[in-house]
């Protein structure tokens, strides 16, 4: 049985004040919950195993309490407290002992993406609306393709703004005063498992989404891969126009054919071929839509060539496939295919995705760091085949023998990486035993770049690639993927010397994303 009062919660302007609300966790998720609520009145009790030093200092001033402590237990200030509702921070899995105990107390648990759409509407478009939500999520490309579709809306005139996993808080984007007419929102399996707990009258329900692709990632967190497969799901609930997904990946056409949507909501498929009546793909090197026109059984409209986003470093076959997901988030808003053109020929990748760092006596260097499960370093190795592939870290209770057994066996070459080497090394053993390799023991973390290219050096000749694309997240040695990506580009240029082409400025890479 729902709470009416909770109920009631469905506007800024709804009665928070004297709500007792728990948040989990206190980093910049956190601290968006609970500076969002103390704001909105509500009595707010922040509790976290470590806290973040700048905003500890902040909390007295915006009026929140503090508990900090282990939390393999319940702490007994939280029963103390006896909040009304739990808003939890995206790291806290559905088996920690906080979330169980909410969830049999049976109080109200909500992820911030719930609490941002019952407060959507404080700053709200001229025609008195909130800005419209566009929801992202997917194994790979998350980030790309929400930059991607928020740069095409921003082009067709909307005022648009990437949220959410990407780095700012959607909490942040709805309080902003300039507002906006549409936030692209990217979602990690995390955020879309406490998505997947509403139960109140006005859910979240999107102008259009998309789950770009699906293979097994973040099992620790979610128990299963079809845990994991039915978080992502989620995406897809109450989409009110656009169910965008990846006519190549049948299970999120499963997804999209399973899903609760708003009466009237259509399905609009994407991938490198020729299109349907209701899909965007590629026609002789043409990407096109023909799902967005009036006569879209007998014509099409071009969005931009492969040979043009060749010229940009952007025709890689994924980075293409999120091309045409985002143009589909954008044409579902009516954002004009010219448009969608300008703001590719205006995009750049983020860093540590598919980056050539250095290009030196003719063998190419590529950092694709973000590849931090074997979906992504397949479609790295399918853009680079023969390369020396730097593999391995931490591989998240992922098995990493079918991608060895497919992609891997055409590498030139191995360099494994990383503290789960023998599963890595195991899987070369019985599916690639043609590929030579080889393995980096080193304990320290300022030693293992240095020896990969060490070793890749002595490998690689004209021609060749040396791509670093772990399969595996990064933790185990570095601190996020971006820093095993900085270590490797450094560690090549200390190698080839600092006249290598392709050096970029570290200081432009984003902060990692929560479902890296």
């Amino acid at each position: 049985m729902t709470d009416p009062r909770l109920d009631a919660l469905t506007s800024w302007h709804a009665k928070w004040k004297g709500l007792r609300v728990a948040v989990l966790g206190l980093s910049v998720t956190g601290f968006s919950a609970a500076d969002t609520l103390a704001e909105l009145g509500a009595e707010v009790l922040v509790v976290t195993e470590k806290a973040n030093e700048e905003y500890e200092r902040l909390l007295p001033v915006i009026g929140v309490r503090l508990w900090t402590g282990p939390l393999d237990v319940v702490p007994p200030d939280l029963v103390e407290f006896a909040p009304d509702v739990v808003v939890a921070s995206p790291g806290f899995a559905p088996g920690h002992p906080v979330i169980r105990w909410t969830q049999e107390s049976a109080v109200a648990l909500w992820g911030d993406i719930e609490l941002a759409w019952r407060v959507r509407d404080k700053v709200v478009r001229p025609d008195g609306a909130p800005a419209d939500w566009v929801l992202v999520t997917g194994t790979n490309g998350k980030t790309t393709t929400t930059r991607l579709a928020a740069t095409m809306l921003v082009e067709g005139g909307l005022r648009a703004a990437p949220v959410g996993n990407i780095g700012t808080p959607v909490l942040e984007a709805v309080r902003d005063p300039g507002g906006f007419d549409a936030l692209v929102v990217e979602l990690s399996s995390h955020q879309l498992w406490y998505l997947g707990l509403q139960s109140g009258p006005d859910p979240v329900s999107p102008h259009a989404s998309v789950c770009l692709n699906l293979a097994d990632d973040h099992l620790e967190w979610h128990g299963s891969a079809e845990a994991y497969r039915d978080a992502k799901a989620h995406v897809y609930d109450s989409t009110r126009v656009a169910c965008v997904y990846n006519k190549a990946d049948a299970a999120t056409r499963r997804m999209v054919e399973e899903a609760d949507v708003v009466e009237g909501a259509r399905a609009i498929g994407f991938d490198l071929g020729v299109p349907g009546p209701s899909d965007l793909g590629v026609v002789d090197g043409i990407l096109v839509d023909r799902a967005f026109l009036d006569d879209r059984h007998r014509s099409a409209l071009e969005l931009t060539t492969v040979a043009e986003l060749a010229e940009l470093g952007l025709a890689a076959p994924h980075v293409v496939a999120n091309i045409l997901a985002a143009a589909a988030l954008a044409r579902s808003l009516d954002v004009p295919p010219a448009a969608i053109r300008e703001a590719v020929r205006g995009f750049q990748l983020d860093p540590h995705r598919i980056e050539v760092v250095a290009v030196a006596d003719g063998v190419t260097w590529v950092d694709d760091s973000k590849a931090t499960n074997p979906h992504a370093a397949a479609s790295s190795l399918a853009a680079y085949p023969g390369a020396v592939w730097v593999v391995g870290g931490l591989l998240k209770g992922v098995d990493i023998a079918d991608l060895v057994a497919g992609r891997g066996s055409g590498a030139k070459a191995a360099i494994v990486i990383g503290l789960d080497r023998a599963p890595v090394v195991s899987a070369f053993a019985r599916h690639a035993p043609g590929v030579p390799v080889f393995e980096v023991d080193a304990d320290e973390t300022e030693q293992v770049m240095a020896r990969v290219v060490e070793l890749a050096t002595g490998i690689a000749r004209d021609g060749d690639v040396v791509l670093l694309a772990p399969a595996a997240a990064s933790f185990d040695q570095f601190a996020s993927y971006a820093d095993r990506g900085r270590r490797f580009a450094a560690a090549v240029r200390e190698q080839m010397g600092t006249g290598a082409e392709g050096d970029h400025d570290a200081a432009a890479d984003p902060p990692p994303a929560a479902d890296a």
